[in-house]
């Protein structure tokens, strides 16, 4: 295996697993203050909850799907995923150890990524073309990448015949029954069909015949079909690391109020992976970055534990993008649907924010 030296002063090697919503913020935030390398299978980071967009206007991604080396601009990139961790270093598919005095674990979902920039765009691309030529499409998934998707081709291509099926009993399972029933009367009223309780096989279109059956014995007319549902937690390879105790019975990474995992000083977990009983949401994932890198840098300069910052889950805030202008909000005393929700999100969903805080043009599309 190759050694992965670092140049930096002793002590403040710090290594970043994961460039999603809150390893990149992370990373970016401890560049100037310690020797940062960031482990990543892709070279880019995307702003997931505007990838909808991008799927019925590509050139929206343009500004979501960008380089880590464009914000990270004083750290290292190793573009390879991370297989085992051990007390001292990290070891990637490709062969590197990389040593570390602080390890950032944001890890995230499971997914299949292209590994560059262009391939992701090219694939936006590639998708917006199946929509436009299609007729009819089917979503499977009605959690908020489904209802998301949905509100999109329904706001974008108004002519085309959508189908949202959902396997629960309601749409957005992760908020309240208000904001669900919002929802659903929402793409109703955009001529969506929604049908719950029931699951589809895909399979069960053949080639040539664009014709899908339901559980419940429906069948589904559509020319293409996008699939939304949940990803797994990319935690299961902790198991195989000296890490392999951190886990829960549902493969969340236990950490204390500090972020750090369970028994261990130096090492910290934060975003989805985690086992903090929460929504899971960008905002919060930031929120986490912020904390463990403020603990990382008191801990570098030796202060006592109490001066380490706590991590405390605020009042929950939930917002569904409904197409261009509209959205479905649920704060912690009332829930409401329409454009007012909407100018929270909708128009430019918290893009330009979102690069401003990684110090890039809100504006500009920059890879």
């Amino acid at each position: 295996m190759e050694g992965f030296q670092s140049a930096s002063r002793q002590g403040r090697r710090v290594v970043v697993i994961g460039g999603g919503i809150a390893g990149s913020l992370a990373a970016k935030l401890l560049q100037f203050d310690a020797d940062v390398t960031l482990i990543d299978p892709k070279e880019y980071f995307e702003i997931t909850w505007a990838s909808l967009r991008s799927m019925v206007e590509p050139s929206f991604a343009e500004r979501t799907v960008i380089n880590h080396k464009s914000y990270l601009k004083n750290g290292r990139v190793v573009t390879s995923p991370a297989i085992d961790i051990t007390e001292t270093d990290v070891i990637t598919g490709d062969g590197a150890v990389i040593g570390y005095d602080y390890l950032v674990i944001a890890t995230g979902h499971n997914d299949l990524y292209p590994k560059t920039r262009q391939e992701k765009l090219s694939q936006y691309q590639a998708e917006y073309e199946k929509i436009k030529a299609s007729e009819s499409v089917l979503i499977v998934g009605g959690g908020p990448s489904g209802v998301e998707l949905s509100a999109e081709i329904a706001v974008d291509f108004p002519e085309k015949k959508v189908t949202l099926v959902h396997k629960g009993p309601r749409l957005l399972e992760f908020v309240g029954q208000k904001a669900a029933d919002k929802a659903f009367d929402w793409l109703k009223s955009k001529k969506v069909e929604v049908i719950l309780n029931q699951t589809v096989d895909l399979n069960s279109a053949s080639d040539g015949n664009k014709t899908y059956r339901t559980s419940g014995g429906e069948t589904i007319h559509a020319d293409c079909h996008f699939l939304c549902v949940g990803k797994p937690l990319s935690s299961q390879w902790l198991n195989g690391t000296v890490l392999k105790d951190s886990l829960d019975g549902k493969g969340r990474v236990m950490v204390d109020e500090h972020l750090r995992i369970k028994d261990r000083n130096n090492v910290f977990a934060i975003g989805d992976i985690t086992n903090i009983p929460e929504m899971k949401q960008g905002y919060i994932a930031e929120s986490h970055a912020n904390v463990v890198v403020k603990n990382i840098k008191v801990m570098m300069s030796g202060r006592k534990k109490k001066k380490m910052s706590t991590y405390k889950p605020g009042p929950e805030i939930a917002i569904v993008s409904l197409g261009r202008k509209d959205s479905v909000a649920q704060f912690p005393f009332v829930t409401v649907v329409g454009c007012l929700p909407g100018l929270i999100k909708s128009k430019d969903l918290f893009v330009g924010k979102t690069r401003k805080a990684r110090g890039l043009n809100p504006k500009l599309a920059q890879g």
